[in-house]
């Protein structure tokens, strides 16, 4: 039984949250200043410290960081009424679990209790988030890779809620996001809260396979089956056997390749290219897309039966710039992955910076974000990261990747009047009218104007770019 010690200098509060804890098996004592509380924890053991961040006589950093030195495998948790995202991600690095937000909702406070006890017991790890990773030899903590999906955003807790609901079922499911927005992995969160967690977890990206490839790469092939098949090879439906396949742009897939799936995904057997023994077939499948596959299969481009195969259930992953409360928190993990990558000891951020990253539109989220800090972190030789470390196209007031706004074309470089500044900037007006009716979705854009949507993406970051077309 987990011994939790409650310090707030509000008696009610201590009270009303000691009887609840204890109404949910756990031992609980209270304590109305930060050195009662210390004192206290230094006469007894306790498990976990509830802490408020605001004290008559100490402020609860100050309570933190002395725990933190007596028993540094005590979990603390914070609890404030202040709750700006950068206090949150100071009491994180200073070493806290985790902060919990005043006026507090008891299913919130058990929650992030036993996501605390989840931590401690797996494999012994400490109880800190900061510290539950690996630690290097300067003694710095690598976080673990999949931290950085826990936000404190609306929009995140309703991603989770969902995550968490689909997750223990034998369901298939969509995830529809935008480019970066960590799709690959939502899907491996979904594998490790199922019950397929210790089996395999095999991703493919299906918008890099060709059509005469895409057989053996899912089903694989057998020796001789085609002009350069010099050994058997096995598929990623065979390598995902008991586990789950994870299928990233599956809009992407031929349609003959479409037909086959489907044929896999009924009979729940395979064959593998060119073979005549059939496999079995015990496996999950999570499909990803930036494309509505349901726009796709009215279009002829998808499957109408594939998708309903697919569609038991359909996650909507926000993007980076509608979960504005995360960016921060973000921003330092990321910093601190960057910092053992690059073995630097970088405190944080300008204010100015922080700012930036609030108001940016990430167009390329969470992976454009991740580059963006290892890139700072790397030109930077200060305690703190500056503005002039940053991409240019950041400084920009209204970036082209917030779908909400019009795009910032820089017409001043379509020189003119020769005729191929004429043509560039003939080209510029096409592109940015058809954006405007498709209301700046790139992929129809790119459709309308029977391009495709790399060459539309090239030909933005050239208008976007300040160099004149003669250059």
């Amino acid at each position: 039984m987990s011994r939790i010690l409650v310090v707030d200098d509000d008696m009610d509060m201590c009270a009303l949250l000691s009887r609840f804890l204890q109404r949910k098996g756990f031992e609980t004592e209270t304590a109305y200043t930060g050195n009662s509380g210390l004192s206290k924890f230094k006469e007894s053991h306790f498990d976990i410290v509830l802490c408020d961040f605001r004290l008559g006589d100490k402020e609860g950093h100050e309570v933190l960081k002395e725990i933190k030195t007596l028993k540094p495998a005590t979990t603390v948790i914070i609890i404030t009424g202040y709750s700006d995202i950068k206090t949150a991600v100071d009491i994180i690095k200073q070493g806290a679990f985790d902060y919990i937000a005043k006026p507090l909702i008891p299913d919130e406070v058990l929650s992030v209790i036993k996501k605390s006890q989840e931590y401690v017991s797996n494999a012994g790890r400490p109880a800190s988030a900061a510290d539950a990773g690996s630690i290097n030899h300067k003694g710095k903590p690598v976080p673990l890779n999949d931290e950085y999906l826990i936000g404190r955003d609306p929009a995140t807790k309703e991603l989770y809620k969902q995550i968490k609901l689909v997750a223990p079922t034998p369901y298939s499911v969509i995830l529809y996001g935008e480019s970066g927005t960590g799709k690959e992995v939502i899907g491996k969160t979904i594998h490790q809260y199922s019950n397929r967690a210790g089996k395999p977890f095999i991703a493919l990206d299906c918008g890099t396979l060709s059509k005469e490839l895409a057989g053996s790469e899912l089903f694989g092939h057998v020796k001789g089956s085609f002009t350069g098949a010099v050994t058997d090879k096995e598929g990623h439906f065979e390598m995902a056997n008991g586990g789950t396949i994870f299928l990233d742009e599956v809009a992407n897939l031929p349609i003959d390749v479409q037909a086959a799936l489907l044929r896999v995904i009924q009979e729940r057997k395979f064959k593998r290219v060119g073979g005549t023994k059939e496999m079995n077939l015990d496996i999950r499948i999570i499909v990803a897309s930036n494309e509505d596959l349901q726009d796709g299969y009215r279009k002829g481009k998808f499957r109408e039966d594939l998708f309903h195969r697919f569609n038991e259930f359909s996650i909507y992953i926000p993007p980076l710039r509608n979960r504005k409360e995360d960016i921060l928190l973000f921003a330092d993990f990321f910093l601190q992955k960057a910092c053992y990558e690059l073995d630097k000891n970088i405190e944080g951020f300008d204010d100015e910076v922080l700012q930036l990253f609030i108001q940016y539109a990430w167009p390329g989220n969470l992976r454009e974000f991740r580059n963006v800090i290892r890139r700072a972190a790397l030109l930077t030789n200060a305690p703190f990261i500056g503005s002039s470390v940053l991409p240019v196209e950041m400084m920009q007031p209204a970036p082209f990747g917030e779908i909400s706004k019009e795009p910032v074309f820089h017409t001043a470089s379509l020189k003119g009047p020769d005729l191929k500044g004429a043509a560039s900037q003939a080209e510029y007006e096409t592109i940015l009218k058809v954006l405007k009716q498709v209301n700046y979705n790139k992929t129809k854009a790119a459709e309308i104007l029977k391009i495709d949507r790399k060459t539309l993406y090239n030909k933005i970051k050239d208008y976007e770019s300040p160099k004149t077309v003669e250059e």
